[in-house]
């Protein structure tokens, strides 16, 4: 006896129709791990062009201590954005402007007590080391009266350093995005090719011996690579 009823597929079990989901998320999930694992490994900003300032930071870390040991050095290659600001004539500047030098970029603001006692420091170190392979690039960040500011200076009689300032304080937005900016005053060593060498969160005695040692080390000719 024929049978001419028509074959039919079962159905699938859910457990057999839930494989292919699973095998779906498992790869995904290893996709992303992968990702987060690379991030790690190569942070957003990582230049292969930075790995110099990353050797120098290593280079010169016995050197941090004493009035300078809350630095931190550069563990992982960084370049720092092109920071924008304004000098004593309002003119923009970028900190690009200044490759070829490695500079020590501070911010800093009147209301900022911790800055105010720092500033005379900052003024000494430009004094001794500033030129053409070295420069303190201290940019005043205070949103209101821009005549303060440069009054503060010139009554502390502080004459070495150059002015710039931002009053819409976007450069701390830009280095808190890329952490190295938690707090006032904050300053970020930078080598001649804008990498970052080292950063510290608050103040330091940068006219100390401590500080001038570091920093005689941090600074590469513009003639010489490493």
């Amino acid at each position: 006896m024929t049978n001419d009823m028509p074959e039919t597929t079962p159905p699938k079990s859910p457990t057999t129709r839930r494989i292919p989901l699973v095998i779906g998320a498992v790869l995904i999930g290893a996709v992303l791990g992968y990702i987060g694992v690379s991030s790690l490994r190569h942070p957003p900003g990582g230049d292969a062009a930075c790995n110099g300032a990353v050797t120098l930071a290593k280079k010169i870390a016995p050197l941090a201590h004493g009035e300078v040991a809350a630095l931190t050095m550069a563990t992982t290659p960084l370049r720092l954005p092109d920071l924008a600001f304004e000098d004593a004539n309002g003119q923009p500047r970028k900190l690009s402007d200044f490759r070829g030098k490695t500079l020590l970029v501070n911010l800093w603001a009147t209301w900022c007590v911790p800055c105010r006692r720092e500033m005379p420091a900052l003024d000494s170190l430009q004094t001794r080391l500033g030129g053409k392979d070295f420069e303190v690039v201290a940019i005043n960040i205070d949103t209101r009266d821009p005549d303060k500011p440069k009054n503060f200076l010139k009554e502390a009689n502080l004459t070495g350093l150059s002015y710039f300032s931002d009053q819409k304080a976007k450069v701390f937005q830009d280095l808190k995005n890329i952490g190295k900016a938690l707090g006032m005053p904050t300053s970020v060593l930078v080598d001649a090719k804008g990498c970052e060498i080292a950063n510290i969160a608050g103040p330091a005695e940068w006219a100390s011996d401590d500080a001038i040692t570091l920093l005689k080390a941090a600074v590469q000719p513009a003639s010489a690579g490493y």
